[in-house]
């Protein structure tokens, strides 16, 4: 179906058993490396930083490059990911847009909740709204029989009125503002489905799976809630602004994974575990918190609520602890860049013989 991907289907059976935290008989694996004749993709100058990511027949083609001279090996899948930046969502509202080497940020556009709080509106003619649109085009067209296209990074909810408001000042409007905070929060996840809904269907019509910034493919439709913002509030505030919506969320989507965001957001870890509609985790730590032996109760938290993990190990060590540790069942392992076939072998070899008698408690 994919030339990028010749066992797609076979690789695509496996994920179905991911999502619904059912036994494949060894982990998924995210495994790559390239292909001998690969060489570094030319580079362009640019005379702003907005150009470049803008440049998106350019990006395309980069991205193409790559995934054609890679090898995916297991789960791995080559998605094309249209990256515009972690607050496109909140652009299109209105926040004013900034470019940087490797990521976009937003600037608050929301400055009393009386006076422009339902100003603040997600609008389908924005330019950059137009540019993923654009983007997705693009991707679609030049992927078609070699490998697949992703939807955007969203960020909706929490972190979508955050980025209206700026996070400190949020922080105490969920006490000084609180029905501003609940209303806003309900009239943009409307705003949010429509778009989102508008961009899967653009994946839908070309028969794609669909996957985003996680290349954890769905046969109809997926994504990845997550509440970044969450960290600076406690459970209890979190349960009264910001559940209904993560999990209307996971209701809205074929498959769900939840984007936990490192220690300041495990505090509602036990919350999230209780929407029935989220299938699976993602566990990210923080920056020099990579090691996954200290986290391993927190994945057997997530595993015991019948939620599918991916686990992210930097060597060989890391990946042995969570042999030792978790069950093969529900768990998806995304391991470090790998030199060539006979290493990739060699790796596969070993994670087929992860041990069946593990147990979550």
């Amino acid at each position: 179906m994919f030339k990028c991907k010749p066992d797609y289907e076979e690789a695509q059976k496996n994920l179905d058993l991911f999502w619904e935290n059912e036994d494949a008989g060894r982990p998924m694996v995210y495994m790559t490396y390239q292909k001998p004749e690969w060489k570094p993709f030319p580079k362009k100058d640019y005379p702003n930083l907005e150009a470049r990511w803008l440049d998106l027949e350019y990006r395309v083609e980069e991205a193409a490059y790559w995934m054609e001279n890679t090898v995916f090996v297991g789960e791995a899948m080559p998605v094309l990911f249209p990256n515009l930046g972690p607050e496109v969502f909140s652009a299109w509202a209105g926040c004013p847009y900034q470019y940087g080497e490797d990521t976009t940020w937003t600037s608050p556009c929301v400055f009393d909740w009386e006076k422009d709080g339902d100003k603040a509106v997600v609008d389908p003619n924005h330019p950059l709204y137009k540019k993923l649109e654009e983007y997705t085009s693009l991707a679609l067209k030049r992927a078609e029989g070699s490998f697949m296209v992703g939807l955007t990074d969203f960020h909706p909810g929490g972190d979508h009125i955050a980025a209206l408001r700026d996070p400190q000042t949020l922080a105490t409007d969920l006490l000084e503002y609180p029905e501003f905070v609940k209303a806003k929060l309900k009239s943009s996840n409307v705003e949010y489905f429509a778009a989102f809904d508008h961009f899967l269907h653009m994946l839908q019509k070309a028969e794609t799976p669909v996957a985003s910034w996680l290349p954890v493919t769905a046969r109809e439709s997926m994504y990845i809630p997550s509440n970044d913002f969450s960290c600076m509030i406690s459970t209890k505030m979190y349960e009264e602004f910001f559940y209904d919506g993560i999990r209307d969320e996971c209701r809205h989507y074929g498959r769900s994974i939840y984007h936990l965001d490192g220690p300041g957001a495990l505090r509602h870890l036990d919350a999230i575990c209780t929407i029935p509609e989220l299938n699976a985790f993602q566990w990210v730590p923080g920056a020099g918190r990579e090691q996954v032996a200290p986290w391993i109760g927190v994945f057997k938290r997530m595993l015991a609520a019948g939620k599918s993990i991916m686990a992210f190990p930097q060597n060989m060590d890391d990946l042995r602890v969570l042999m030792d540790n978790l069950p093969s069942k529900g768990v998806y392992i995304q391991t470090w860049p790998l030199k060539n076939a006979e290493e990739a072998a060699d790796l596969m070899k070993l994670i087929e013989g992860w041990p069946r008698g593990n147990k979550v408690k």
